[in-house]
């Protein structure tokens, strides 16, 4: 019997069409390719969590915001030093001026009692008084007599003021150069205020452990009296904590300490480091000594107490004591040395 056929048109129902099996295992290999790779992407572009610092970068960090404030403190130092010499020189000028002002009034009022008397009376008496006088040659005596004193009186008068002037304008100008330093070492308080906060914030990181340093090496070789003093004055100050400003004796800056130590051999030395850099005599490296300031950078922010092998006491910073340092290891490099014997 033939098989019948149902014509194309007919209401058969319909299947889905039919896909292969292997499309569908590619499509889901592509998939999983393409999320890989956007994963893989994005921890690339996600940033890496850097590791904190460690207790000696911050410490080279504040070193190096201390290169900026240690020529501040210098500078401070400097402009305090000044101040200090000429408030004295302005106090001096005013004790000279005292008994000036007193004989230079004196005088005016001599002047004045001088110029009432003509103005009341007029001089026809005096000149009346000489006149009767009976002795040949004295008339003429007088009158030059009593002309000297009058000239004499005005040189006095005058010398008196013209000192006085003299000390009047030199007590302006320093109380002019009183009242500018003022505004300086208020600007400079500022400013060192500023990199102060910086200075804290770093410091707030370190960890909180003790400082231990260690003292100062044996000498070798002879040393002057002088010299042999200040190291030993030096010396006993190791572990002594840095406070900017400070000459001792129980804390102390820079510029402060070698003051200090040399203080102590009879030796003055002005409390700013470009001071005692012109209080000293240039000596060369290779000549250098125990004893020898050795100072640091351009400007001449730093100064140690050479101990000979390369080797200083000095105070370093906030947050370092007073302790013995290779001179090699400043960041600022070696300005020159100078003996201050």
């Amino acid at each position: 019997m033939p098989v019948a056929t149902l014509p194309p048109d007919s209401h058969a129902p319909s299947q889905p069409p039919l896909r292969p099996v292997g499309a569908r295992r590619v499509v889901r290999r592509l998939l999983t390719l393409v999320a890989a790779v956007a994963v893989g992407a994005g921890l690339l572009a996600a940033p890496a969590h850097a590791a904190p610092p460690t207790v000696d970068e911050i410490d080279a960090q504040i070193d190096k915001q201390w290169e900026k404030l240690e020529p501040t403190i210098e500078n401070y130092n400097k402009v305090r030093s000044q101040l200090k010499v000429n408030k004295k020189k302005s106090a001096d000028l005013q004790k000279k001026m005292v008994p000036l002002e007193l004989e230079s009034a004196l005088a005016m009022n001599r002047v004045g009692d001088i110029a009432a008397h003509y103005y009341m009376r007029g001089p026809s008496q005096e000149i009346g008084a000489l006149l009767v006088s009976s002795k040949p040659g004295v008339l003429g005596e007088q009158l030059v007599m009593l002309d000297r004193l009058a000239q004499q009186q005005r040189k006095q008068i005058a010398g008196v003021l013209a000192t006085r002037d003299k000390y009047n304008r030199q007590k302006q100008k320093l109380d002019a150069l009183i009242a500018e330093e003022i505004k300086q070492q208020d600007e400079l308080a500022a400013t060192k205020k500023q990199i102060d906060a910086e200075i804290k914030r770093l410091t707030a990181m370190l960890p909180k452990t003790s400082v231990r340093v260690e003292g100062c090496p044996k000498i070798d070789g002879v040393l002057g009296s002088a010299a042999q003093t200040a190291i030993k004055t030096a010396c006993a100050q190791v572990g002594d904590p840095y406070v900017w400003g400070a000459t001792g004796p129980n804390s102390f800056d820079c510029s402060g300490l070698t003051q200090y130590a040399y203080k102590a051999a009879g030796i003055s030395l002005t409390h700013f480091t470009g001071a005692q850099w012109k209080e000293g005599r240039a000596i060369a490296r290779a000549d250098a000594r125990p004893g020898d300031l050795v100072f640091f950078g351009s400007d001449l922010h730093h100064v140690g107490l050479y101990l000979g092998n390369g080797l200083m006491v000095h105070a370093p910073r906030t947050g370092k004591p007073v302790q013995v340092s290779n001179i090699n290891n400043q960041g600022s490099g070696i300005a020159g040395f100078r003996r201050p014997y």
